[in-house]
């Protein structure tokens, strides 16, 4: 009989793993003994970090999309569809293209985060957002015309996705501006939901003294609970009154609502084993990425370690040998620190971050990354 493992999501995650089990299973796959089909909604697989550069005139959107049938080795059936339902208990899931469900007898959960503005009222008409193709290229259109004023980047909620992504952009903001003469024209505000400036104290604690530094001015415990597009202000749970000129937000972010209803997990969240990223509540059910509740950052690093521990797993158990690759929480990125300067961080469940000293190679060296994450999606890096 055929063993058949089927992926729901073409991100980073689902991608790497559909090419390495192509690799890793390839004398079963030629020999008929394993399925492996990849189910993704877009027939284009997009790179999200590039949207970070759009609204400074650094990249353009379609430099992050690559259609999904050239990255996926040809071993992997892919199969452009909407998954609506899961049930875990008779191993299938509905599409909208059915009727017929798609059987599984291995199910890799890869759904990602969407982005969820129209939980905090106003947010959607006044705020502007790099999290998106569309919101990327609408503020690249703001920040062209922006010559003076109040510029706020407001985190209203976590986790979301490339946790450093809103440093980022405010290092680079202050970069740019200073470029074209205009900082002393332009407020820079970050706000962040907790008393420091991001999730991870290591990073915040690096990060804070180098906003000090650029005038950059923060607002810790800034739980964004409504916007006024009219009077431009941003009010907080805790009571804070914030003007803006120019609201540019990450929104709350969520999983898939499919999720939840198959009892998964909350928000869309897959409860799993963190070491081993299977499901709790269902049987030969991994998730992985942003989809896995595993308490490590939604970044594209996460989604590809984690992929060749859920690959040796399928191939171990597949072959009916016990599985015993573990995923440590390994974690790594690069963070922008203005237009030519970057640094590094690299951690674990054990170990925290200790980011690298910003410099020049260290931008470089992202910039040369981006342009070879094709290859890493390809399974060749």
């Amino acid at each position: 009989m055929t063993e058949h493992v089927v992926i729901v999501g073409g991100g980073t995650g689902g991608t790497v793993l559909a090419n390495d089990l192509a690799d890793r299973l390839e004398s079963e796959i030629d020999s008929g003994e394993v399925r492996v089909t990849l189910v993704n909604d877009d027939p284009d697989h997009v790179y999200k970090p590039v949207w970070l550069y759009v609204p400074f005139g650094q990249r353009e959107p379609a430099d992050g999309r690559r259609p999904l049938a050239d990255l996926v080795d040809d071993r992997v059936e892919v199969r452009i569809d909407h998954v609506t339902g899961i049930d875990t208990d008779a191993r299938q899931l509905q599409s909208m293209e059915g009727p017929d469900p798609i059987e599984y007898d291995y199910l890799v959960l890869a759904t990602g985060s969407t982005l969820a503005p129209a939980e905090i009222p106003g947010l959607r008409d006044a705020g502007h957002d790099f999290y998106s193709e569309p919101g990327a290229e609408a503020l690249r259109e703001e920040l062209l015309s922006f010559t003076e004023g109040h510029l706020v980047l407001s985190v209203v909620g976590t986790p979301h996705m490339c946790p450093a992504a809103p440093l980022e952009f405010v290092f680079m903001a202050d970069d740019w501006f200073r470029e074209r003469g205009l900082r002393d024209e332009v407020d820079i505000t970050y706000t962040y939901p907790i008393q420091r400036v991001h999730g991870n104290p290591n990073i915040a604690e690096w990060a804070r003294p180098l906003m000090d530094e650029r005038d950059i001015d923060v607002e810790t415990f800034f739980n964004a609970e409504e916007v006024d597009p009219d009077s431009k202000t941003v009010t907080s749970m805790e009571g804070t009154d914030l003007d803006y000129d120019l609201l540019v937000s990450i929104p709350p972010h969520r999983g898939v609502d499919m999720i939840e209803e198959a009892g998964l997990g909350d928000r869309g969240w897959v409860d799993v084993d963190k070491h081993t990223l299977e499901a709790e509540a269902a049987e030969n059910v991994y998730a992985l990425g942003d989809t896995a509740e595993t308490g490590v950052p939604n970044a594209g690093s996460v989604a590809h370690y984690q992929a060749g521990v859920v690959g040796q797993r399928l191939a171990g158990e597949i072959r009916g040998r016990p599985a015993t690759a573990r995923y440590d929480g390994k974690t790594l990125c690069f963070i922008e620190t203005g237009m030519d300067a970057a640094s590094f961080v690299e951690f674990d469940y054990e170990n925290p971050p200790s980011p690298a000293p910003p410099s020049q190679a260290l931008h470089w060296s992202k910039l040369g990354y981006n342009e070879s994450y094709w290859l890493t999606a390809r399974g060749l890096l």
